[in-house]
């Protein structure tokens, strides 16, 4: 009677191409978290900014609500970006965190451009980010429906917006704000207002008309939202 023969025990050459067979090919990826940060808006308009600052609040994470602190002041240019200073030192003498970010914003309109240059060169030198719009914040909307390289009265603004949305265009007005989310392309916005700033890079804050600044803080808003 033959015995039966004994099953090899695997080699460690058997282990290490069955490893290589199961590996896997591509490292899984892994969600990308924004660390949290402290903003705070300090505006010129009492609303209208304000409004579009805070629909941001909408694509936050519930324990990130805070995150973003917005102060309509209905002041302006210099005014703004002192109390953004002041506000900034109120929150860094209490047990709160410190904001990682402190953003003036104010428009050029029709104030003197010394000013206007002033209050720009003012916030560099705090640490404030001045996020300054030449005519006005209204610049910023305009970019959501087209691309705008004429300097135009802000008064032109409002009529270009009332054309593209469809109804007339009125500061305060929180349906607006709603309409640029939820039907225009925020990061085409932001491509347009990089253009902007490639053309004006050798001016003063004053002379760069068309330009803000805004995109950049939506930029960085953005990363903490499902946009």
């Amino acid at each position: 009677m033959n015995k039966a023969k004994k099953k090899n025990k695997p080699s460690f050459k058997d282990f290490l191409d069955e490893l290589k067979a199961n590996a896997v090919t591509e490292p899984k990826k892994v969600e990308r978290i924004e660390e949290r940060k402290y903003f705070l808006i300090v505006t010129e308009g009492e609303r209208t900014e304000p409004l579009y600052f805070e629909y941001f609040k909408n694509y936050l994470p519930k324990n990130f609500l805070e995150t973003i602190k917005i102060s309509g002041e209905g002041d302006n240019t210099l005014n703004i970006v002192r109390k953004a200073i002041e506000l900034k030192s109120e929150r860094n003498s209490s047990l709160r965190p410190a904001y990682d970010e402190v953003w003036a914003g104010f428009d050029k309109d029709n104030f003197p451009d010394s000013r206007f240059n002033e209050a720009v060169s003012l916030a560099n030198q705090v640490g404030i980010n001045s996020g300054h719009s030449n005519q006005s914040f209204e610049l910023w909307y305009v970019l959501h429906f087209q691309y705008l390289t004429s300097a135009l009265d802000r008064s032109d603004y409002i009529k270009l917006l009332s054309k593209k949305l469809g109804f007339k265009y009125e500061k305060n007005n929180p349906i607006v704000v709603e309409y640029l989310f939820k039907n225009c392309n925020i990061k085409q916005a932001i491509s347009w207002a990089k253009q902007l700033e490639s053309l004006h890079s050798e001016k003063t804050p004053a002379q760069s008309c068309p330009y803000t600044k805004v995109y950049i803080l939506v930029e960085k808003l953005l990363a903490y939202c499902g946009l």
